[in-house]
């Protein structure tokens, strides 16, 4: 575990996260996430981007591939939730009873349980000089928020009240948010709306991006389960469906195993199946509204 210390406490970091992520298409949007997270000059700072679209659409994968592969830096995500706390975000007080089970096995009297302190994935990218990613930011109470607002603008800190420390971010510090666009999320308060910006739109891909992105995550998969899996999600677009790219990962991959592993050996069976599993009766009437047109 690494650690640090500031103003004479103890932090222990968390890891940065090694994820296998690849991106293809859209590059206008890679622009500009790192044309906000750029600095021009010794007065500038960085802006703080987030990324709005509908579940699945690829946001973290956008804003992993921006930041570890092009600005080439450690990336820190924090999994937001409806139940996260100001001090999920920040610091953690972990109790150790160690001490306490050590003394009592030795005959002696137990010691006091120490307290240690644990750094969020946030905070360790602030103190490492990384990218943190708060993944479906809008998930998040404005109690939550509140305890960012600092750190969105210029002055660049958080406060923790557990540890009684204040921790500025390094100078090479990225932050990015991203926000589901759907019904299941709050509303941000406008102080912290206005910290959070540019907001990019991350729209679902056409025909060839979408192709790409599915050839790329299953180089293995046949090519007629892929293009009927492009086919159907571009008319599930067009019909103002919700189904993502990763609906079609998981379609496109559970047919391929019922077609390979013999559960039917008909190619447009084995995609009707994965069909009606991962994506119930809607999906089926999507298909329906559309069985009249061509394939992709």
């Amino acid at each position: 575990m690494e650690k640090v210390k500031i103003e004479n406490v103890e932090i222990v970091l968390s890891h940065p996260d090694d994820l296998n992520i690849k991106w293809t298409g859209q590059n206008d949007l890679i622009r500009q996430i790192m044309a906000a997270w750029h600095i021009i000059s010794e007065d500038d700072i960085p802006l703080n981007p987030r990324i709005v679209g509908k579940p699945g659409a690829g946001k973290t994968t956008l804003s992993y591939y921006a930041a570890k592969e092009l600005l080439k830096r450690e990336v820190y995500i924090f999994q937001c939730t409806v139940d996260t706390r100001p001090e999920d975000l920040i610091i953690v007080p972990v109790i150790s009873e160690n001490n306490a089970s050590s003394g009592a096995n030795a005959g002696m009297s137990p010691q006091s349980p120490k307290i240690s302190y644990h750094a969020s994935s946030l905070v360790s990218a602030m103190i490492k000089g990384g990218v943190a990613i708060l993944d479906e930011g809008n998930r998040m109470s404005e109690k939550t928020w509140a305890s960012l607002a600092p750190l969105l603008d210029d002055r660049r800190y958080v406060e923790s009240v557990i540890a009684g420390i204040k921790i500025k971010a390094h100078p090479d510090f990225r932050i990015i948010v991203t926000m589901n666009d759907d019904a299941s999320t709050f509303e941000l308060p406008e102080y912290i709306h206005s910290r959070l910006q540019p907001t990019i739109e991350l729209p679902f891909p056409d025909v060839k991006e979408e192709y790409d992105i599915l050839k790329m995550n299953l180089p293995f998969a046949e090519e007629e389960i892929l293009k009927i899996t492009v086919g159907f999600l571009q008319k599930s677009h067009i019909n103002k469906a919700s189904f993502s790219v990763r609906d079609g990962i998981n379609m496109a991959r559970y047919a391929m195993k019922l077609y390979r592993g013999n559960i039917t050996k008909d190619i447009d069976t084995a995609f009707l199946i994965a069909l009606k599993s991962v994506l119930g009766e809607e999906g089926i009437k999507i298909l329906s509204a559309n069985n009249n047109e061509e394939k992709y």
